[in-house]
């Protein structure tokens, strides 16, 4: 039996990212990643391979830079782990003893069997896994009409890619009164479900599953609540995904109400020397202090690194506040992000809040001719003026004006300190410097904290 100081089991962002900052940080350690399949995939790249890749290949992701600090791969899978002799066997009988275990097992997607016809041909889920998603791409291409079944980001984006190919019917089912319900409040719900709909996106919204009905094995068509039947070739279901926990569970390790592997701030599990990372592991919720389920590449490798700094001693403390969930997205040419509260997600947790707005172009002047119309939303608390969350639209430079957001509400920035920020703009590249919007959202938040 061989001997590795870290044995990592699973290869995906949260696994190479631990290994490579591990091994960065104990370079006399040796370390053993054993994942499933050879080939790997960015996650939040798989929308893409519906059109504007178009090769599934074009978004593969592998373990070269683990391989490159110096860790060895091993493509099997993991079957059991013995806790107390502190050794892993595999599907192929091999056996690995371990100083360190490192759970990046990601997660799977939700299989609703209680809707009939779930198991039927060609109905299909977003798994990530290389082979998997190649063999859907081959589906998608040859189907005329696709029902996809959820509205959150992979439902949406991969509905939106499909909805690029002039030839195919594709329709988007969601249950909630709008499309990525859980990530945005209202009214920036409604603008993006606006978008989908101008994308040649059938959107029936606030509405269900019923059934999937099919002829001789294969999907027909789909029932929905409402009575409406939509004939079809192919239903992707996207409908959240779980925690791929089975093998933790079988090893003995705690797991939360969430189906997610019990852990503290520096993802050291129930047992000793196993950690818990990514998709697989605990998170608890920025506004609710609880556990919940947050599910991102970015939050996945974040904890990765703080993990591989402190897989074998702790060397960065981890002042942990709870998981932000820094969303982004772009559907139709136009960016929505959000982070931290909602609207929905303060109300709920009991939370004040005041809201600040402002909208302005993202160039300056605004007649330039790449300009878009940008939209900030600011949640304020009303006491010390502390941003706890925020929502942007807009053009693409949403996707980092968001994580300038994310940053202020880590870091306890108030409204009052947002005002003084020292910018740099510039006319091709940013709104004005007279009108910031950033800062013009924080005025107006001063303005209802004055009043309340």
């Amino acid at each position: 039996m061989k001997n590795y100081d870290v044995i990592i089991i699973g290869g995906g962002p949260s696994g190479i990212i631990t290994g490579v900052t591990g091994i960065k940080q104990n370079p006399t350690k040796s370390f053993l990643m054993i994942k499933e399949e050879e080939k790997g995939l960015v996650p939040c790249g798989i929308p893409y391979v519906f059109h504007d890749l178009d090769e599934v290949s074009k978004n593969k992701m592998g373990p070269k830079p683990f391989i490159d600090a110096g860790g060895e791969v091993l493509v099997d899978r993991v079957e059991s782990v013995d806790t107390n002799k502190k050794f892993v066997k595999t599907k192929n009988n091999k056996e690995f003893h371990y100083g360190r275990l490192v759970f990046a097992t990601g997660s799977i997607p939700f299989v609703p069997k209680f809707i009939e016809g779930y198991d039927l041909e060609n109905v299909e889920y977003i798994k990530k896994s290389y082979n998997y998603i190649e063999n859907l791409k081959q589906k998608t291409d040859k189907a005329q009409n696709i029902v996809i079944v959820g509205g959150g980001f992979i439902g949406v984006e991969v509905a939106e890619q499909l909805a690029k190919h002039s030839d195919k019917n594709v329709y988007l089912v969601e249950m909630e009164k709008y499309c990525l319900y859980r990530a945005f409040s209202e009214d920036m719900a409604k603008r993006a479900d606006e978008v989908i709909r101008n994308i040649d996106i059938k959107l029936y919204t606030e509405d269900s599953v019923d059934s999937i009905i099919g002829e001789k094995g294969k999907v027909k068509s789909v029932k929905l609540a409402s009575g409406k039947e939509i004939d079809t070739d192919l239903v992707i279901l996207s409908i959240g995904y779980r925690p791929n926990t089975d093998l933790a569970k079988k090893a003995g390790l705690d797991i939360n109400s969430n189906g997610a592997i019990r852990c503290d701030n520096y993802m050291r599990t129930s047992v000793d020397d196993i950690f818990a990372v990514g998709d697989c592991s605990q998170t608890i919720g920025f506004i609710t202090g609880r556990t919940d389920s947050i599910m991102l590449a970015s939050t996945a490798t974040a904890e990765a690194r703080i993990l591989g700094y402190n897989l074998c001693n702790i060397s960065i403390l981890r002042n942990f506040v709870g998981t932000l969930s820094v969303f982004s997205t772009e559907i139709g040419g136009k960016a929505f992000a959000s982070a931290g509260a909602i609207e929905q997600s303060a109300r709920e947790a009991n939370v004040n809040f005041v809201i600040g707005t402002f909208q302005d172009k993202d160039r300056h002047p605004g007649s330039l001719d790449d300009s878009q119309d940008l939209f900030v939303k600011l949640i304020v608390s009303p006491k010390g003026g502390n941003i706890i969350g925020g929502e942007i639209c807009g053009g693409k430079s949403v996707g980092e004006l968001i994580n300038v957001i994310g940053l202020a509400i880590q870091k306890e920035v108030t409204v009052y300190e947002l005002i003084s920020y020292q910018i740099g703009t510039h006319p091709l590249l940013t709104t004005a410097p007279t009108k910031y919007v950033l800062i013009k959202a924080a005025e107006m938040a001063i303005s209802k904290m004055k009043t309340n």
